[in-house]
């Protein structure tokens, strides 16, 4: 796992490779500039294009006034660099980077407080303000400032974050905060790159490697880390010879209503694409025939109106269930059959998690180490209304600590929250998989990796990644604007044996 440092613990980070590397602090600076210039060269190879460098007196404008030189030294025609002087104070290693700018011929202008703002023609502009320490709203100069640049049509790459954003911690909807076209970020992207709350502020991001000790860094123990295809691989278990259909579980789907067997279908036909032995469908008995039309590999349990079915408890290696299920009465008799005589964890989906949110009578009934796998409306349903993503993280630690449960996030980066306190960023998926019945697959998937006696946090892990790694390579490579449900499903097989090989 890629850990995910907040601001405190990147400085400390820092202050450890500095001190046993070791390196000055100006030179890890530089070793940080010099990566920012090697990724942005290669992209903006334009060096007759004017660049502007906005810079702050802390390490961020250091970073800058470094980059701002290592650019100059590019062959870069065009570099002007633009210092915010809006503090008495500067860091010791941006003065040692001043100092060494005004040995170059790179145009430079101070912005005192108060003056008027210096007209600004340049295309591309690069953002070194303000870095990750930021923990108040901007005020004064600095939103003037900030306020000015992004009135301009020009292309803003900010470094390492944009100016007034928060590497973690709540964002709030009217933030004063550079609104970057693409930020070029140290090490390892900061926690609120992933959440939806940095939409309107970040188009793209980009992480450069700058050398902090990676062996400090993971003794940090960050509660907050990033999947990587690494960990999938090492988790992942390839199947053997002599194995047969009961050693991977079977698999008990209980899902879909007379309009809404689609949901079934796709939760079903995912769970035996990802591997469970066996995968028998409860669904009503209006859809048995589009059962066995679609899936004929699926087995049945067929469901007469209101009446609850029979269910031989110990015959199911796992449980999903909510999917296309519905709110009515028989649905809810349903769902508390399962919660009251299914001890192994469950995974709660769709419909039974707004069961859940509107009778809290079941909570109490949910085996340990089940599965919640909310997207953003049906979380707040279950939690209570939350201003933005980070909130709901925090709410989720306390709920899932509290109820003994793992929740599953859905979103771009899909978050895992578990018992113990660990939140899990998944790092595949891609906006061609935003339609309808993504979420049913997913929860497919889960459930077989339960059947195949992975255990919940396993489960979550490898079932986000392989759910968005299998659209990655439907929709990236076939530049496909939409990929369908259906399509990703069958093609898991193919993922998940690349991921083992």
């Amino acid at each position: 796992m890629l850990p995910l440092l907040t601001s405190p613990q990147i400085r400390e980070g820092d202050a450890y490779t500095i001190a046993n590397e070791p390196i000055s602090s100006v030179d890890l600076m530089e070793r940080a500039s010099k990566a920012f210039v090697g990724w942005f060269v290669n992209h903006f190879p334009d060096k007759k294009k004017a660049i502007s460098v906005y810079c702050g007196t802390g390490n961020n404008g250091g970073d800058g006034l470094a980059i701002a030189r290592m650019l100059n030294e590019h062959q870069y025609k065009s570099i002007n660099v633009k210092v915010a002087r809006f503090s008495d104070k500067a860091s010791d290693d941006f003065n040692t980077n001043f100092d060494r700018l005004q040995q170059t011929t790179i145009s430079l202008t101070e912005i005192k407080p108060g003056e008027g703002l210096p007209p600004e023609s340049s295309p591309i502009i690069i953002d070194a303000l303000l870095g990750s320490g930021l923990n108040k709203p901007l005020e004064g100069d600095y939103k003037r400032l900030v306020n000015y640049l992004n009135s301009l049509k020009t292309t803003i790459v900010a470094v390492d974050v944009p100016t007034g954003f928060f590497s973690e911690g709540e964002i709030q909807p009217d933030a004063i905060i550079i609104k970057a076209d693409l930020v070029i970020t140290f090490q390892q992207p900061k926690i609120n790159f992933l959440l939806p709350d940095s939409t309107p502020y970040i188009d793209c991001w980009e992480v450069v490697n700058i050398g902090i000790d990676e062996k400090f860094v993971r003794s940090l123990n960050s509660p907050y880390q990033a999947v990587e295809e690494k960990d999938i691989r090492k988790l992942l278990k390839p199947r053997h010879k002599f194995s047969n259909k009961g050693t991977y579980g079977h698999a008990l789907i209980v899902a879909g209503q007379e309009e809404t067997m689609g949901a079934a279908l796709l939760s079903a036909a995912a769970c035996a694409y990802a591997g469970s032995g066996l995968t028998t469908a409860c669904v009503p008995k209006s859809g048995l025939t589009a059962l066995n039309s679609y899936m004929p590999e699926l087995m049945a349990m067929v469901r007469n109106g209101a009446e609850v079915p029979v269910i031989e408890w110990d015959k199911f290696s796992s449980i999903g269930i909510g999917p296309g299920l519905g709110k009515q009465e028989d649905a809810l008799a349903l769902f508390a059959d399962v919660l009251t005589n299914y001890e192994k964890p469950i995974v709660i989906d769709a419909d039974a998690l707004n069961l859940l949110a509107t009778h809290g009578e079941l909570w109490s009934e949910i085996p340990p180490n089940s599965i919640l796998t909310p997207h953003m409306k049906e979380f707040d349903r279950l939690f209570g209304d939350h201003a933005n993503w980070w909130s709901r993280i925090q709410t989720g630690l306390v709920k899932a600590k509290e109820l003994g449960l793992y929740i599953l996030l859905k979103n771009d980066y899909t978050i895992i929250i578990t018992p113990t306190g660990k939140v899990y960023f998944n790092t595949t998926s891609n906006a061609a998989m935003a339609t309808g019945g993504m979420g049913d697959v997913l929860t497919g998937i889960i459930t077989s990796l339960l059947a195949q006696k992975y255990s919940s946090e396993e489960a979550c892990i490898i079932g986000a990644y392989v759910h968005g790694k299998a659209g990655d390579e439907l929709a990236l490579p076939n530049r496909l604007n939409v990929v369908m449900p259906a399509q990703l499903a069958a093609r898991l097989p193919a993922t998940m044996a690349k991921l083992m090989a």
